[in-house]
């Protein structure tokens, strides 16, 4: 596959993150309190399912495992908004058995082992801890959430949520800029602003 084809299912992965974002964002600004609109979990889903695939597709480790953390909780969202069962039977199935099948592919394929995972020129290992961190510490503001979310019976969206967000996407600019990834620098770069104003926004409510 070529690498421009790569950028851009990268870059409309993170088209959708930033627009679930700044459609919450904008809400919240609206009606002056953090909101969870059910659109912003729909579209969360649809861009981890690109940016798995950019990851994979990129060899990066860090990304693939951010994905993989918080993909499932988006689907666990959508079911708290009691969604989830709008949707046909057979994607339902497809999304839960996604990760594992484009996985399984590669690995029979002999395009993909465990060198390419940790063993990237591209990326040493002081970088490569480094960006697993940041995706780490970006991706558990979700397992948060969806333990809060759960005892509430609610999705909600509370201030830790946004403080590990803010957390992890200042780390993984530092990674995206070292890694020259201008996917994950154009992502990030709008993702702070509005995590830091969601604390304030959160703050005054």
């Amino acid at each position: 596959m070529s690498n421009q084809l790569i950028i851009l299912i990268g870059f409309v992965a993170q088209l959708l993150f930033s627009g679930r974002s700044v459609l919450q964002w904008i809400l919240s600004e609206r009606h002056k309190k953090v909101l969870t609109p059910i659109l912003f979990w729909k579209l969360s889903l649809i861009a981890s399912f690109l940016l798995f695939i950019y990851g994979y597709l990129r060899d990066d480790f860090a990304i693939m495992l951010g994905q993989s953390i918080t993909y499932f909780i988006y689907i666990r969202n959508i079911q708290l908004q009691k969604q989830w069962h709008l949707i046909p039977k057979v994607i339902q199935w497809f999304l839960y058995a996604f990760p594992a099948i484009i996985l399984f592919i590669g690995y029979n394929n002999s395009v993909y082992d465990r060198e390419s995972l940790f063993q990237n020129e591209d990326i040493p290992l002081w970088l490569l801890l480094l960006g697993v961190i940041a995706q780490i510490i970006f991706s558990l503001r979700f397992v948060y959430q969806w333990f809060y979310s759960e005892r509430r019976k609610k999705s909600s969206l509370p201030m830790g949520f946004w403080l590990l967000s803010l957390s992890g996407s200042l780390l993984i600019l530092i990674y995206g800029i070292f890694r020259k990834d201008v996917v994950l620098l154009f992502g990030h770069s709008l993702g702070t602003v509005m995590y830091a104003r969601n604390m304030l926004i959160l703050k005054k409510q």
